[in-house]
């Protein structure tokens, strides 16, 4: 029965450590929010936090950090289907006639409404 509680013990203080570095990450983007940054930097930065907070809020909220191994296999699938897509779609490109328009583009027809 000891152990239990233990246990318990321990996994709340570890939810309240990633509460606290989830806090101090938030306080950390305010913050950032006032330096006077290319907004493109700024961008990346704002990402770079947001992606660490997602990444402690899946990982420990979510319980997936013990899922390591379903987690690979996702990544790896979303992989192969994202370089496909990319290829399908700049093969796509160019796939058509020499001298043809491509289907859905611009026309020089004027249509009148009545």
């Amino acid at each position: 029965m000891s152990s239990d509680a233990h246990d318990v013990k321990k996994e709340v203080k570890g939810y309240v450590f990633v509460f606290i570095g989830l806090m101090f990450l938030t306080i950390v983007t305010v913050l950032v929010s006032y330096f006077h940054m290319r907004l493109i930097l700024a961008i990346a930065v704002a990402l770079f936090i947001a992606t660490i907070k997602a990444s402690l809020v899946a990982c420990y909220f979510m319980h997936l950090i013990s899922e390591k191994k379903m987690i690979y296999v996702i990544l790896v699938f979303t992989v192969v289907f994202f370089i496909a897509m990319m290829f399908l779609t700049l093969y796509g490109t160019h796939d058509r006639l020499v001298g043809t328009e491509m289907l859905g583009g611009p026309t020089n027809t004027i249509t009148e409404h009545h």
